[in-house]
């Protein structure tokens, strides 16, 4: 079974993964496939540009948990959307140093909840668990994504509203 973590950066991906590695799970950061689908780089979002749709259809499907903010483009049997308050997000991706138009692009596509909108036009909605990583610790949200996996716990989204963020200021 393949399970993919996705969301908007900062909202915990990487450090989630890295506790279910820490556990014994096989985890693979997407961020290391991508390279030979990289088209040129965007200078002014700090940012990449890969060929998405031939990366995705030349993924070959691992057994684990697959981690990164394009995993819902991959053909996974369950999926994670990781989700953080965009205030909180805002300040953690300024102590990564982003610049502030790479912190207002990524606090905006949180608070629309674009890396959700985004998964749920792949997946059906029994595949997918959203949680709120804002108040919760690393631990607890790796348990809840094992007792996803477990199917202990049942399929959850679109509880989380970030609208109010929205023409905030940062």
């Amino acid at each position: 079974m393949m399970i993919g973590i996705t969301g908007t950066p900062g909202t915990g991906k990487s450090t989630v993964a890295q506790e279910l590695k820490a556990r014994g799970y096989r985890v693979t950061s997407l961020s290391t496939t991508t390279t030979p689908y990289i088209l040129a780089r965007d200078e002014a979002r700090h940012t990449l540009v890969i060929d998405e749709e031939a990366w995705a259809s030349e993924f070959q499907k691992v057994e684990g948990f697959v981690e990164g903010h394009l995993a819902h483009l991959l053909p996974c049997d369950l999926i994670v959307v990781l989700r953080c308050r965009p205030d909180v997000l805002a300040a953690r991706l300024r102590a990564r140093g982003y610049p502030e138009a790479k912190v207002s692009e990524n606090v905006e596509a949180e608070a629309i909840d674009v890396s959700l909108i985004e998964t749920l036009e792949e997946f059906s909605g029994d595949q997918v668990l959203e949680i709120d990583t804002t108040e919760r610790d690393i631990g607890e949200c790796a348990g809840l994504i094992e007792e996803f996996a477990r199917g202990k716990v049942p399929p959850s989204f679109g509880k989380i509203d970030w609208s109010a963020y929205l023409g905030e200021p940062k």
